[in-house]
């Protein structure tokens, strides 16, 4: 794998002066990536995404954040983010400008911000951080700007950001996201719905979407697996 100009590559790829908003990536040699015979077969063969929703106990974090007078949907946006920041799978892409697939050093998530008044939402985009509290923060003051419009804001000059929206209204069951046949979108979707009680704990769906060129059921699962362990980590 090597390692581009990344300025160069970034003005090559995208104008508008978006340079300041790309993390670093790295380019994947497609002859020697691990998956490199599934992603040959889905990204030519068999153009598809696998879609999975599974329900997550958010107990003790719903309990942490009122403990703590902080908000519990920013502190799940924090969590999923770390999770999918612990691995690569979770954070390639494909530049169709170059055809390149790509490892970004770091993504980061689109929060959508909902308005009562015109039952719109607003998209802004939140800069991941480790630092906890400079996460906080900066999510915090993001849905605060985005309460001020009621604008539609995605743009092209954001390439990292993943899609991270919160079903406020349903504790639902199953959710799937649409992408137009063989468009390679790689970077995760997520969803989460509204957490219900059941047997006295806390339980919130999840959904997880991504191309399965870059993931299969283990991958997909293993976002599960991930935010179980941050969760109890955060909570310490």
């Amino acid at each position: 794998m090597r390692k581009p100009d990344t300025t160069a590559a970034i003005r090559l790829l995208l104008s508008g002066g978006c340079e300041e908003y790309m993390s670093n990536y790295k380019i994947i040699d497609r002859e020697t990536y691990y998956r490199k015979g599934v992603y040959r077969h889905f990204t030519e063969d068999c153009k598809c995404s696998v879609s999975m929703t599974a329900r997550i106990d958010v107990t003790d974090l719903v309990t942490y954040s009122k403990s703590k007078g902080t908000k519990f949907y920013i502190n799940f946006l924090y969590i999923l983010c770390k999770a999918l920041n612990s691995r690569d799978d979770y954070k390639m892409q494909y530049f169709w400008q170059t055809d390149e697939l790509v490892c970004f050093d770091k993504i980061n998530p689109t929060q959508y911000i909902f308005h009562e008044d015109t039952e719109t939402c607003t998209p802004v985009y939140t800069e991941y951080f480790e630092d906890y509290k400079k996460f906080y923060e900066g999510a915090v003051a993001d849905a605060e700007r985005a309460k001020a419009t009621r604008e539609y804001l995605l743009d092209n000059d954001h390439p990292n950001w993943f899609d991270a929206s919160f079903v406020s209204w349903l504790s639902y069951d199953s959710l799937n996201v649409e992408l137009p046949d063989g468009y390679l979108y790689f970077l995760p979707i997520i969803n989460w719905g509204k957490y219900r009680e059941e047997n006295g704990r806390l339980i919130m769906p999840v959904t997880v979407r991504m191309n399965h060129a870059i993931a299969d059921g283990y991958l997909v699962a293993n976002v599960y697996r991930l935010l179980e362990k941050e969760i109890a980590e955060f909570v310490k």
